[in-house]
């Protein structure tokens, strides 16, 4: 069978390129293999054919096809769902064929569909040889279209120039179909992952990296993500590379959609922020201390204060009000001593009755009193080597600060009902938020207690006296919550920071604590307003209202930062900012500062 003369095969580049036919009818495939059949100078072009009818490759029409002088791979695939779409530059398709197996074609590869006339599909009365010749016709006038259209070539470098552009993206790119077959990975996320794209196309994204690139959490991994909302979803992944090296990267998860609006795969987009985040690790290094974080100068002097105590085995007294984080200090100190292998054992003296805070202290014997049923180690002796924390010392009775006190001063004791005396090595740090030595005045604390337990004092500065730290313990407070409940961090806005700096915080770090917690509950998007903020917040800043003041020539965080820079020196902050002492004190008292 001899095709027209106007059939001019449109000269393509050197490289070679892969075109997909198929087709939900062998006789399709006659028809191209005949006219393909006559022309020789299609150099650079590999078809490869899939014919559904019987579920695997025409043999007669490959057979054609290299007769002809075409190049058909040896392994072509068994079946339409075996086939790695991904590898063709163009695919062809004629019939119902992707219906009938619901087979999907990635969004980026270039796809032309046939529509055999339906005279031609269901014959109407024609002969063998009348269907064959007009369906040659109609295949060689879509070749005809093809080819001398330049439709070929321009898919062709639209396609690579598509890939260029996504290849030369800083940030990695990939995508996978609802069946999670990754049909494109660009060279950025080749070089942040350590994998070749040559080894991932076409392979299940759960079989390829390890545990889940997304991490486990996306529609995908249980269902064909036909569930996955309209939106980007933004999350932090740890990234084993294959060389054991760990990738910080910031993924954001989007759905692909077809013209009809449905979803068809995933496209991944994601930076390595790797250095950012161990930028970040130093700089809360530099300002915390065990778990304690802060950059104010009145904290900066507490976590000095608590290194110097890590060399010696003084008794320490931490003052502050409730909240300031005491406990936290006292931790800070065993863990940086020569103690830290041993036990830590925190008593609450407020929180017991002083007949079982006794039995809490030193322990009992089997019968020592009433419900008394077996024997029972004290706090004392289960610290022995290690470190007692007496929090809320103050509250002790003067018969329980009398026991203590002996104690301290020979380290040893007799439980409860024994006679026995047990000694032991204890260092003992204490708290309170009273004021003992006005307590001391009044006869209800004894002189000689306070003087044994406050060797060396601490004294924890409340939140409103140390507003430099509050954005530092905000951006803590946020991430640890965010870990715990296992959602991403929040992002405080503008008006709620400026709440926070303006709050009194009566409660202290802990009710700061509290309110991020409570804006978790309230929140459901990735901005915290002050409509997501605890009530009191809102009525306290409501009820300060605007001061008169200066013209506010400098903004808040430029008072901030100077402050920060000045070391928390008002006289310095104020020559750094070519103001008066005085005017910079009336900064300090608008924007809550002082």
């Amino acid at each position: 069978m001899q095709m027209n003369s106007t059939f001019k095969p449109l000269p393509l580049a050197p490289q070679e390129h892969h075109i997909l036919f198929i087709s939900d009818h062998v006789f399709n495939f006659h028809l191209i293999a005949e006219c393909l059949a006559s022309q020789r100078s299609l150099e650079g072009l590999i078809f490869t054919s899939v014919s559904i009818v019987n579920g695997g490759i025409n043999p007669s029409v490959e057979k054609a096809m290299r007769d002809s002088g075409f190049r058909i791979p040896d392994n072509s695939p068994a079946s339409l769902k075996d086939v790695k779409l991904h590898r063709f530059d163009l695919i062809i398709t004629i019939g119902n064929a992707l219906q009938m197996q619901g087979v999907q074609i990635p969004v980026v590869l270039p796809h032309i569909h046939w529509e055999l006339p339906e005279s031609i599909q269901f014959g109407n009365g024609y002969s063998e040889h009348e269907l064959i010749k007009k369906g040659t016709e109609f295949i060689e006038y879509k070749l005809n279209s093809l080819f001398d259209s330049e439709l070929l070539h321009g898919l062709f470098v639209v396609r690579t120039n598509l890939k260029m552009i996504l290849d030369n993206l800083l940030d990695g790119v990939m995508a996978h179909t609802k069946n999670r077959r990754i049909f494109f990975f660009n060279k950025a996320a080749e070089k942040m992952t350590g994998y070749k794209r040559e080894h991932l196309l076409g392979r299940d994204c759960h079989n390829v990296f390890p545990g889940r690139f997304c991490g486990g959490d996306c529609d995908f991994c249980n269902g064909d993500g036909s569930n996955q909302q309209r939106m980007i979803i933004e999350k932090k992944i740890q990234f084993n590379r294959p060389d054991n090296k760990e990738k910080t990267l910031i993924m954001s998860t989007m759905p692909l959609s077809d013209e009809n609006g449905n979803n068809i795969g995933a496209l991944l987009s994601f930076k390595d922020e790797t250095e950012l985040e161990m930028l970040k690790s130093r700089v809360k290094f530099h300002h915390s201390l065990g778990r304690m974080v802060g950059k104010d100068p009145k904290m900066l002097d507490v976590f000095e204060q608590v290194k110097q105590l890590s060399s010696v085995q003084a008794p320490v007294l931490i003052g502050g009000e409730s909240g300031t984080g005491k406990e936290l200090v006292a931790n800070a100190i065993h863990n940086l001593s020569a103690r830290s292998k041993k036990p830590f054992v925190a008593v609450n003296c407020g929180a017991l009755p002083e007949g079982i805070l006794e039995s809490e202290l030193f322990g009992h014997h089997k019968g020592a009193f009433t419900g008394a049923v077996a024997n029972k180690k004290g706090r004392f002796e289960l610290a022995n080597n290690g470190t007692i924390f007496l929090d809320e010392i103050g509250e002790l009775s003067l018969a329980m600060q009398v026991k203590l006190l002996r104690v301290l001063q020979e380290q040893r004791f007799e439980p409860l009902g024994s006679e026995k005396t047990i000694s032991v090595n204890v260092r003992v740090i204490s708290a309170t938020n009273q004021d003992l030595k006005k307590m001391m005045k009044q006869k209800r604390f004894r002189r000689d207690l306070y003087y044994r337990l406050c060797v060396v004092p601490i004294s924890m500065p409340p939140l409103r006296e140390r507003r430099l730290d509050i954005p530092v313990l905000v951006d803590h407070f946020l991430e640890q919550v965010a870990q715990e409940i296992e959602r991403p961090v929040l992002t405080p806005s503008n008006e709620v920071l400026d709440i926070f700096s303006r709050y009194s915080w009566p409660g202290n770090v802990r009710e700061l604590q509290n309110a991020i917690e409570y804006t978790y509950v309230k929140c459901h998007n990735s901005i915290i307003k002050p409509e997501h903020l605890p009530p009191e917040l809102i009525k306290s800043t409501q009820k300060q209202g605007k001061k008169p003041g200066p013209p506010l020539k400098h903004s808040k965080k430029e008072i901030m930062i100077a402050l920060e820079e000045m070391k928390g020196s008002r006289k310095d902050t104020a020559k750094y900012l070519g103001i008066g002492r005085a005017t910079l004190y009336r900064y300090l008292d608008i924007y809550g500062l002082k």
